[in-house]
């Protein structure tokens, strides 16, 4: 093995591996070698048989006894050293492979962890790698002994005797043919179904922890998260039809193995009818010992073979996302002048989707203005402010800040000239200082108070057992979604950025922390240019301009009372919003 269809796992090991590729090679050697000698002490066990049996002299039980002895302990210490050797490189492997990975991650587009969902992706970094490393460190030094012991096993057994010998290995044959019929070329599909299942499931799992407030709030339960639930399901489905449908040949298998005495008894039978031999017993007796231990060494087989195709689904994950579309930097750096925003004909279009979540919009935002979109759920809006900061690149046209393509511009100046805040708030398990000084590093103690007190986050700090030292997570120190936002508000008054992205940044927020929220945000928007996300429509109608979006496309535009007066979309959605804030329950 080593190689399936066009995708060769070996090779990448070893490109993983490095320097390290030929301790691979070697410690399968060692364990090659300690196979070899696990098999001399069944010989010397039928040396001592034979000489109980026969009565021959007894004095050399105690020599084959003590040979069978040392090269039995030989045998582990020799396994032990070729153990070290596939450790040491799968250890190297997953230490490649994982830095590999991130140093990948970090080049992706941002929106790339929107559409596979952050859990997927952790996923890969972790349990991918990890089956690497069990199937370098454990699985190819097995793997090898696995081959050779059944070997070294069947000649013994036909050297001896063999007519019985023949007899007896019918059952492995069988066994054999019925473990090679589970793991037929369907099998890598199946393992491929099996981790995608776990895959999606895993995911799943992560958004549904996360909008665990939003099920507290409500008294939802986990139906409440249907895709969730569907994915549990499928789950379950799956492994279901596919232990029904392995059920056949694992029985055969099982029975197989576990029937080997049956035919020790048959050839005993057959060879012996006309009187019980001396040498015969011998070799029943010895059959009855070793030819057992062939069915064990099946057994291992199929399970190494098992862990070969968990591995080659494991780095074809891993090769999925090295694979993936980096975001390309211009080799030609450019500055902008100013930071006037600047879209023409952009439109783009998510993978797998059959229309343009955004088509052919130009617009101009001037330096310094505060507009905001707006539009029915799923018009664009945020993936319009995604395009903004390169989460993803557009399908065609260009957005300019400052006169300049954004693909011309560095990363880290793009990343420099904009601030974000998105209603779903991120906070690290670390304390507040930690996690407001994430956007800027090198910020120092007074700094980040400054930047707290600007964005109304004071009455959180004073509450906290050790202040801005508080690690969020630790000892049950939770903070709710308002909370939560304030701290993001926060890393953007710190990293005081010209140009401010909010993405329904008070979608979370209690009325107490909506107006703190929406105080900081005033702060935050001084002598800035101002992008606002908004499905309360309340807190747009002081912007300079809107910008109405519907299906991908923009429709409408101008401030607040032009477009009232123009009776169109966005008076629409205004009139609907302003009956929804003045509903009430009726006695």
């Amino acid at each position: 093995m080593g190689k399936t269809g066009n995708f060769d796992h070996m090779k990448l090991i070893g490109q993983y591996a490095g320097g390290h590729k030929k301790l691979i090679t070697l410690g399968r050697c060692i364990a090659a070698v300690s196979a070899v000698l696990t098999i001399i002490p069944f010989y010397d066990l039928w040396k001592i048989i034979r000489i109980a049996v026969n009565g021959e002299n007894t004095d050399d039980i105690s020599f084959y006894a003590w040979q069978a002895v040392l090269f039995t302990i030989g045998a582990l210490f020799v396994y032990i050293a070729a153990l070290l050797c596939t450790h040491i490189a799968a250890f190297r492997v997953q230490a490649n492979m994982r830095s590999s990975l991130m140093r990948k991650i970090i080049t992706l587009p941002l929106g790339i962890f929107d559409e596979d969902g952050t859990g997927k992706i952790r996923r890969i970094v972790n349990d991918s790698t990890a089956a690497t490393e069990t199937y370098i460190a454990h699985n190819i030094p097995d793997k090898v002994v696995a081959a050779i012991t059944p070997v070294g096993l069947i000649v013994l057994i036909l050297a001896f005797n063999w007519k019985i010998g023949l007899i007896c290995m019918i059952p492995a044959i069988l066994g054999f043919v019925c473990m090679m019929s589970m793991m037929g070329k369907g099998m890598q599909q199946k393992m491929k179904e099996y981790q995608n299942a776990l895959e999606t499931m895993s995911s799943e799992a992560t958004e549904y922890v996360r909008g665990i407030p939003v099920v507290k709030t409500f008294g939802q339960t986990i139906f409440s998260f249907k895709k969730f639930k569907a994915s549990i399901d499928d789950y379950g489905k799956w492994t279901t039809d596919y232990t029904l449908h392995l059920r056949t040949p694992m029985m055969g298998f099982m029975t197989c193995i576990n029937a080997i005495f049956i035919f020790i008894v048959i050839s005993a039978y057959m060879f012996t009818r006309d009187g019980i031999l001396s040498s015969d017993i011998l070799d029943i007796m010895y059959y009855i010992i070793v030819t057992p231990l062939v069915t064990v060494t099946l057994t291992k087989i199929a399970y190494s073979g098992e862990a070969e195709m968990t591995l080659i689904d494991a780095m074809k994950r891993v090769e999925s996302i090295m694979q993936l579309e980096t975001l390309k930097e211009s080799t030609e750096k450019k500055d902008a002048t100013g930071n006037d925003i600047e879209l023409n004909n952009v439109s783009y279009r998510y993978n797998g989707a059959v229309r343009d979540a955004v088509s052919n919009v130009s617009l101009k935002i001037r330096q310094g203005e505060h507009i905001a979109f707006v539009g029915p759920s799923g018009s664009g809006k945020t993936t319009l402010a995604e395009l903004l900061v390169r989460f993803f690149d557009v399908s065609s046209g260009e957005i300019k800040i400052g006169g300049v393509n954004i693909k011309d511009l560095p990363q880290k100046k793009l990343m420099e000239m904009i601030s974000f805040v998105f209603q779903d708030s991120r906070l690290i398990k670390d304390s507040i200082f930690e996690n407001v000084r994430m956007s800027k590093p090198g910020a120092s103690w007074e700094e980040v108070m400054y930047a707290l007190e600007k964005a109304q986050c004071k009455d959180i700090i004073e509450k906290l057992p050790k202040g801005i030292d508080t690690v969020i997570g630790e000892k049950g120190t939770y903070l709710s979604g308002g909370e939560q936002q304030r701290i993001t508000i926060a890393r953007a008054v710190l990293k005081d950025s010209p140009i401010l992205i909010l993405d329904e940044a008070t979608a979370f927020a209690d009325p107490d922390n909506e107006t703190k929220v929406q105080a900081a945000f005033d702060e935050l928007a001084k002598n800035k240019t101002l992008i606002m996300i908004a499905h309360r429509l309340s807190t747009v109608v002081n912007a300079d301009r809107i910008f109405v979006l519907d299906d991908g496309k923009l429709v409408e535009n101008g401030d607040h009372n032009e477009l009232m007066a123009k009776d169109g979309l966005y008076k629409r959605l205004f009139d609907e919003y302003s009956k929804s804030i003045e509903w009430k329950v009726s006695a």
